[in-house]
Formats: C-alpha cells, sequence, structure tokens
C-alpha cells in the first residue's frame, strides 16, 4: 500500500490507539473519569495533527532557505525539541484547565506523554511497516534497474 491511501489508514490508526491509550494515562494520573479525560485526549491528538502540519510547513520553509542542505542530527533535534515544545506549550495550560490540576502537575503529565509518544511511535512504525510493507521511498532498489 502506497500514496494518500498508506498515510491515512497511517494517521487513522496511529492516533485512535493513540488517544485510547492516552485516555488511560490521563484517567489514572490526573484522577478524571474515562470520559473527561478522553476530551483531553482527543483534543491533544487534534491538536498534535493540526501543529504537525504548520510546524513542518514552518520548518521545511526556513530549511529551504538555508545554505547547508540536509537532515543532520543537530537539525532534526532542532526540529523534534521544536516540534514538543510547541505541544508542551500548548497542551500543559489545556490539560491543566480541562483535567483541574496544577500545571506543574500538567507539565509532569505532558513529559510523561512525551516519554510515552517516543517509544510508541518507535513501536507503531515498526509493526505498521511490517503490517502493510515499507513505503516506496524505504524500499530496496532491485538489482539491475
Amino acid at each position: 500500500m502506497q500514496g494518500i491511501q498508506r498515510k491515512v489508514i497511517y494517521i487513522t490508526l496511529y492516533e485512535l490507539i493513540a488517544i485510547a491509550i492516552a485516555t488511560t494515562g490521563l484517567a489514572l494520573l490526573s484522577d478524571s473519569g474515562m470520559g473527561h479525560a478522553s476530551v483531553a485526549a482527543v483534543a491533544a491528538s487534534a491538536i498534535a495533527v493540526a501543529w504537525n502540519l504548520v510546524y513542518n510547513t514552518l520548518f521545511e520553509r526556513w530549511e529551504a532557505r538555508q545554505v547547508k542542505r540536509g537532515r543532520s542530527l543537530l537539525r532534526r533535534a532542532v526540529h523534534a525539541i521544536g516540534f514538543e515544545g510547541g505541544l508542551v506549550v500548548t497542551l500543559v495550560p489545556l490539560f491543566a484547565w480541562w483535567l483541574n490540576i496544577s500545571l506543574w502537575q500538567a507539565f509532569v503529565l505532558d513529559l510523561g506523554l512525551i516519554a510515552f509518544f517516543l517509544l510508541y511511535t518507535f513501536v507503531f512504525n515498526l509493526v505498521f511497516d511490517r503490517v502493510f510493507g515499507l513505503p516506496a521511498s524505504a524500499q530496496p532498489v532491485p538489482h539491475g534497474a
């Protein structure tokens, strides 16, 4: 499976599983009910998807104007820190307000989510690629081609 179909299935599965897990974690860690926590998880998911689109568009515009091309480890680290930093700035106040917890508790909760998503993203991508195959950009070039 390739192209837009692959992307739609990837995003849909990724976010549905993430919402289910995040809802449980938010409910347990904030003493909120599952219904209340699920609203926070869905909102966080929607914010993350929208932020991903905006942030990557802006980052790629900035990147295109750089003299040095490519994606070094430093540039990748700056990209990841900027993306996560934007989510922290947005999600911490949202969690504090919606879950009725302090900003500090919301920040610690968000740090837990960041740690979870690092592992979750790695495992999800590994399983997704095994189930649906590699995207065309990652498939080996056949010998003699």
